[in-house]
């Protein structure tokens, strides 16, 4: 494949967004996501709510898929009743982001998973989610940081070998993982801060936001994978 790969990362759709003298329903992904993909040398496409129905043909133009960070899944995705801490429902992103995430699952298109990201990868594969942990979140607004460490012969482990600190702000986190997930990365009060498929299939959660920090080496390895998968079948 000659160029940049094409990384779409899926987005907020907000009422009442403000900018110069206007005040409509935007398309909203904060600028340190698509900076962060064209700093790891791959091209950024935005990709608003859809209909789940052409999230395959969506998927076919990509070379790379990141779902970004966001609201919380609502728990009815995997059978929970709701906590009474956990955010109001995102109905359209949940549809929209599920049915990318299958579709780049079925494509072998490389993904990654950033925060709310990696929780819909648990739960498109079967697993379940905390709804609420102290200690990720300390100050609405302000994004914290903890270590987390890597687990020795994971993808994640390949791309960054050593403990490293990390931009972090989350109150959920996996809990039953998955089917073929496992765990890459811990933070030190034991909960999972990266998840991946063990196989050739390029497919990594991160619980923190990498777009928030000066380290590029998780998007450098997406990127690099969507540079060399050239061989995926086609969209039905």
């Amino acid at each position: 494949m000659a160029g940049r790969p094409l990384i779409g990362i899926s987005t907020y759709l907000e009422d009442g967004a403000r900018w110069g003298i206007w005040e409509l329903e935007a398309a909203l992904l904060p600028a340190g996501y698509p900076r962060l993909v064209q700093r790891a040398g791959g091209l950024a496409m935005m990709l608003p709510p859809d209909s789940p129905e052409q999230a395959a043909a969506t998927v076919a133009r990509l070379d790379g898929l990141v779902i970004a960070g966001g609201p919380d899944v609502d728990p009815a995705r995997y059978g929970a009743e709701r906590d009474p801490r956990t955010g109001p429902p995102a109905h359209a992103r949940d549809t929209w982001e599920l049915a990318l995430i299958q579709a780049a699952l079925t494509a072998r298109v490389p993904l990654l998973g950033i925060c709310r990201g990696l929780q819909l990868l648990n739960v498109a594969l079967g697993g379940t989610l905390v709804q609420h942990l102290d200690g990720h979140a300390e100050t609405p607004g302000v994004f914290g940081h903890h270590t987390v460490k890597p687990v020795p012969g994971t993808r994640y482990a390949t791309a960054v070998p050593e403990e490293a600190s990390v931009p972090t702000f989350h109150h959920q986190a996996a809990d039953r993982l998955g089917t073929g997930l496992t765990v890459s990365a811990w933070s030190g009060d034991g909960t999972p801060e990266a998840i991946e498929l063990p196989t050739a299939h390029w497919v990594l959660g991160v619980q923190w936001h990498p777009e928030m920090g000066e380290d590029l080496r998780v998007m450098r390895a997406l990127v690099e994978a969507a540079a060399t998968a050239t061989t995926r079948p086609a969209a039905s």
